[in-house]
């Protein structure tokens, strides 16, 4: 399958943003992509405080989702992408949103892991989804998960995909810039892939708020795609046949005693302590 991830700095005006995202989509269509996968945020993004993005939440019926899903309709591409959610519940949500290449909503994922980190504190104005269901969804031979941003600093969340029996991690981000920030983010995505013998396709955000270098890191770890820091496009073919290899000479996940669960959930024996 024919992948790419597209990156840009979404800024505070919808239209434009949707523009651009309709051009990346242009873009994808003509270098054969069946897959676009944009970044966090694709339709709104600020640098001001996370109060702030309540004003500019939609439904996912609203004109941002709506433009994408026409674009990717008329283009036949389907596209993940970023969008912040209206809840008429309290804030916002930061939700992904998985668009067919018939411009049908067919998954959607509310950001579960809030980056309350660096001095920011993103719930002061998203609301966290609730841990449901696995985002996985089948494409050709490939069954995509997808988690956002700050989940890559999880690994149980890309294994929680993995268990679902996803083998793509899709991870649109808007990886904020300060020191140590791009090469923290190039090695959590490579240890992504390598642990979980799996591709991750990443989609950044671009300058001034966030680092780029976008990149598809296949399941040895190896980056087949990298963007770079300006705007744009990058493809990869990704092959099932590739998995396979990759899980046969390093059967990690067949070897492995540990599962994942919620924090919440129920012990299933009781911990045993030394006195």
């Amino acid at each position: 399958m024919r992948i790419a991830s597209g990156q840009f700095s979404a800024g505070t005006d919808v239209e434009a943003n949707l523009e651009r995202v309709v051009a990346l989509l242009g873009e994808a269509a003509a270098g054969g992509a069946e897959l676009l996968v944009l970044p966090e945020m694709s339709g709104y993004a600020t640098s001001a405080p996370p109060s702030a993005l309540a004003a500019a939440a939609q439904p996912l019926d609203g004109p941002f989702i709506a433009g994408v899903a026409a674009a990717a309709a008329a283009r036949s591409v389907a596209v993940v992408v970023g969008t912040i959610e209206e809840n008429p519940d309290g804030l916002p949500f930061n939700t992904l949103v998985a668009i067919s290449a018939e411009g049908e909503i067919v998954a959607t994922y509310r950001k579960v892991h809030l980056y309350d980190a660096f001095g920011y504190a993103e719930s002061d104005g998203i609301t966290a989804g609730e841990i449901t269901e696995p985002f996985v969804l089948d494409l050709g031979d490939l069954r995509l998960g997808a988690m956002t941003c700050y989940d890559l600093r999880f690994p149980e969340s890309a294994r929680r995909l993995i268990d679902a029996g996803a083998n793509v991690i899709l991870l649109p981000a808007m990886w904020i810039t300060g020191p140590g920030k791009e090469d923290a983010w190039t090695t959590l995505v490579r240890a992504r892939a390598i642990e979980n013998t799996a591709y991750v396709v990443s989609a950044n955000q671009t300058g001034p708020l966030a680092t780029g270098n976008s990149i598809v890191v296949d399941p040895a770890g190896v980056v087949v795609a990298a963007a770079g820091e300006a705007p744009g496009l990058v493809f990869a073919d990704l092959e099932g046949a590739r998995i396979e290899a990759v899980r046969a000479r390093v059967p990690s996940l067949a070897n492995r005693r540990f599962g994942v669960v919620p924090l919440d959930a129920p012990a299933s024996a009781p911990v045993r302590t030394t006195p």
